[in-house]
């Protein structure tokens, strides 16, 4: 377990519903991964890699709501600028299950 934090410090995340538009093969990441587009509406579009190749396929990510922070600093990877974080956990082989809320939100809803 990581060490605990404050509420205040929770409140710093700004975790979003999205839906994916985009997903292309990211040759140039050292691990296979997608290079992603999703939209949060009136927040706009943000890009982002993902790790996810073994359990989707572009075709299963596409149209898909998923969860993701929006406010962190983008980050290179490789050739391509990442601007977000796609929320998932890891099953007991290692592989990414992306989180998803049990109800369709507008793209850009805030978790609360």
């Amino acid at each position: 377990m990581k060490a605990e934090i404050t509420f205040e410090d929770f409140l710093k995340l700004d975790i979003r519903t999205g839906t994916i538009i985009e997903v292309h093969d990211f040759p140039k990441a050292r691990k296979p991964a997608y290079q992603i587009k999703i939209d949060f509406g009136a927040l706009g579009i943000r890009k982002t890699s993902a790790q996810i190749t073994d359990l989707y396929t572009k075709e299963d990510l596409l149209n898909r709501q998923v969860t993701a922070i929006i406010n962190f600093k983008p980050r290179q990877i490789a050739n391509f600028m990442s601007e977000c974080l796609i929320l998932g956990v890891y099953n007991t082989e290692g592989n990414v299950i992306l989180l998803k809320t049990s109800k369709k939100t507008n793209n850009g809803e805030q978790l609360r």
